[in-house]
This record gives structure tokens, C-alpha cells and sequence, in this order.
């Protein structure tokens, strides 16, 4: 037995890929050595974040970066940095921002359940534009003009979720805002591959982009990047870090923290509870590095290899399989599945249900049920999880 079967837990074959339902993304062995090996020795986490602040810096473009309890407290705490900025006054108040300004700008139609990492930190959102294509009402989608037609003494900032096809461009929204005074925070959570977002995001203007640490760059499952103009970073470490020192004594590295800048020494942040251990803040870098020297690459074949050998598995089943690679030579290839239902006699959603209640336990990729279609991610298969998931979808299509 595993040490999750002495717990009374069933592990499952996960093809859904790096979700935060199922754990992230598998850590490398050398990210594991690196875990293990910083739970050896005690050190500054001050000095550990002003280290880890160099690295990013230096992934990234940026001037500075720190590494966050994952993508989601990241915009909080970028969130938080742009309502106080070094006013430590404001600090002690968060979330409470009834005397002060705390409006943040959002396209309606980037609005999602990820708001709420926003709002924790007493960020007031203000929607601007409107989500006229799904609402099938027009073919246009959110302008700069409307960002800055909704700015006010009480808006502090913009937030920015990216995707390949997010509108509007975002170097002509932080131009905008820059004219205004006003930082812009992108959430760019699952947007690696490819390597080039971690220093072309920052290139747009961005003075804030938030990464999930434990998706494409397989670091531990809850960290993330923060990385950003320095004055924004040192804002957000000064809400999440131990802030429990005497002021004679505190003494914080000033590429992080700069105290010159400071009228005091804040105490403890509304951020505390998203601290990160010094050994999730190690993995993280070296899996940062792993994954900006093009190392995870080398295994594309083997994936797309596995995805073969579940879609020929399937060749007799009542379904239809499509093998995609990805254009940018670092994403990995996906299988889908298109379940004839009709045949079958039973929904994808009955034969995802299935596969999750059997043995072994299988939790496909659910985000194209509704078109009868499974989804499969390789990133956690071997050659033989790869042999076990084609058996078993060819049992719940009603095959041997």
C-alpha cells in the first residue's frame, strides 16, 4: 500500500493535466532534491525572497518578483500593492478601504470565480465594457477608450487577464494607464508555454504579472510569481512576509525592501496567511530554471508517443480520436475523444463519470463534455498509465 492508501485516499491516472483538483503538475526530480534539501538548514526568508527576487528578475525582465502561495494569492497581494503602495497606514487597514481609493478596473468580460483573489484584498471592482459576443449582441469587445472613460480619483489600477486572443492589447492599455498614473496587474496564471510570455508580458508596460508556479513550470503545486516594478513588489512583500522584529533590528534586504523608503516598519500584512516555506520557494526556483533552459522539452516525444498509444488503443471503439501537437514546440500535445453517442447508447459526461468511479480511477479533461468529446493531457502518463487508460476507456465504451 501507498501512503495515500493508508490514509484511506484511492490515487487516480490523472490526463487532465496540471489542475490544482488533482495536485498541479509532477515535480521533477531535481525540483524533489531541491524540496529536501532546503528543509536542512534554517534561513532569512527576507534574504530567500530578495534571492528569489534576482532569479525572477532575470526570467523575466522585470525589476523585481517574489514567489507567492500560487497564481491566485499573487493577485491578491499585487492587488494590495497597488491600493497602498508604501503606505503603511493603509497596510494596517486592508481589507477595510472605505477612506481611501480602491477601485480597480475589469473587463465584463474577463470577469471569472478568480475575482475573488482580487477582492480579498479590499479591491473594488469596476466593470468596463461589455461581453457583447457571447451575449450574441455585436462583434466588438472591450476598448482602451473605455477603461479610461471609467477612471476616477478612486481607481487605483487595472486588472488584466491574458490570453492570446484578450482584447484589447494590452501595450495600448498600459500606455493608457501609464498616461493616467495608473499600474496594470495581468493574470497570466496558465498562460506557459510558451517561455516567451515570462519576458514579453512585462515588454507590453505590465507593472504586474502574476504565473502559477506549479502548472507548465512544475514547481510545488501552491506557488506562483509575482514579478513587476520593484516598488509594487516591495508593497507586496511587506503584506505577506513576517513582519514580528524589533525595529532596531530589522534590517531587510534593500533590492527587496528598501527601509529608506519606508516611514516605519509595518506589522504583520492582511497577506500572512499566503506565506511560502523556504523549501517551496527553493523547488520553485530550480524549477523556474528547468523550465526557461528549454529542459521539459526533451519530453514531448515521449508524450506524444503516449497519446498514440491510448488513440490506437481506441481504433475498434465507437469513437473518433484526434492527436494535436502544438505549433510552439514546448506545449504538449493533446488526444481528443469524440464519443459517438448515439451508438453507444451513453453521454461523455456518463463515460467521464465512469471512468472516475473505476479501477484504476481515470479524470479525464472535462472542458468538452457538452460536445461528446474527452480530453486527454499527458503530462502525468507513463507507458504504462498510458496502456491502462486506453483499457480503460475501451471497457466503458463497452469493449475488452
Amino acid at each position: 500500500m501507498g501512503i495515500y492508501e493508508d490514509l484511506g485516499v484511492t490515487p487516480v491516472i490523472n490526463v487532465t493535466g496540471a489542475v490544482t483538483r488533482l495536485g498541479g503538475a509532477p515535480m521533477p526530480q531535481p525540483v524533489l532534491d531541491a524540496f529536501v534539501a532546503a528543509a536542512g538548514d534554517c534561513v532569512s526568508l527576507e534574504e530567500l525572497q530578495a534571492a528569489a527576487s534576482r532569479r525572477i528578475a532575470a526570467a523575466t525582465g522585470a525589476e523585481a518578483g517574489i514567489v507567492t502561495a500560487g497564481a491566485a494569492a499573487a493577485l491578491t497581494l499585487g492587488s494590495a500593492a497597488m491600493i497602498t503602495g508604501d503606505d503603511l497606514g493603509k497596510m494596517e487597514r486592508l481589507p477595510h478601504c472605505d477612506d481611501f481609493a480602491c477601485a480597480v478596473l475589469i473587463a465584463r468580460e474577463q470577469r471569472s470565480g478568480y475575482d475573488h483573489a482580487v477582492r480579498a484584498s479590499g479591491a473594488r471592482l469596476v466593470e468596463v465594457g461589455f461581453n457583447e459576443i457571447v451575449a450574441n449582441a455585436g462583434v466588438r469587445r472591450t476598448e482602451v477608450w473605455e477603461y479610461e472613460a471609467a477612471i476616477t480619483p478612486q481607481t487605483v489600477g487595472i486588472i488584466y487577464s491574458f490570453s492570446p486572443t484578450s482584447r484589447p492589447d494590452l501595450s495600448e492599455l498600459a500606455a493608457m494607464a501609464h498616461r493616467h498614473k495608473l499600474p496594470v496587474l495581468v493574470d497570466a496564471a496558465g498562460e506557459l508555454p510558451p517561455r516567451v510570455h515570462l519576458t514579453s508580458l512585462i515588454a507590453t508596460g505590465a507593472d504586474l504579472v502574476a504565473f502559477s508556479g506549479g502548472k507548465a513550470i512544475r514547481g510545488p503545486q501552491s506557488t506562483g510569481i509575482l514579478a513587476g516594478r520593484g516598488d509594487l513588489i516591495r508593497a507586496a512583500a511587506l503584506q505577506f512576509l513576517d513582519m514580528d522584529d524589533h525595529p532596531e533590528l530589522w534590517d531587510p534586504p534593500p533590492e527587496l525592501i528598501d527601509r529608506d523608503k519606508l516611514p516605519g516598519v509595518p506589522r504583520h500584512g492582511f497577506g500572512r496567511g499566503y506565506k511560502v516555506s523556504k523549501e517551496e520557494i527553493v523547488a520553485l526556483l530550480t524549477a523556474l530554471e528547468l523550465f526557461t533552459s528549454g529542459a521539459y522539452d526533451r519530453w514531448l516525444e515521449d508524450d506524444h508517443r503516449r497519446l498514440q498509444i491510448i488513440a490506437d488503443s481506441l481504433a475498434n471503439a465507437p469513437c473518433a480520436c484526434r492527436l494535436h501537437t502544438s505549433s510552439n514546440g514546448e506545449s504538449a500535445p493533446q488526444l481528443e475523444i469524440e464519443i459517438d453517442e448515439s451508438t453507444l447508447g451513453k453521454t461523455a459526461f456518463d463515460v467521464c463519470r465512469e471512468l472516475r468511479a473505476g479501477s484504476p480511477r481515470v479524470f479525464v479533461g472535462h472542458g468538452k463534455l457538452r460536445e461528446g468529446v474527452l480530453v486527454i493531457q499527458p503530462l502525468h502518463l507513463t507507458d504504462d498509465t498510458a496502456t491502462a487508460v486506453g483499457a480503460a476507456i475501451i471497457h466503458c465504451l463497452g469493449g475488452h
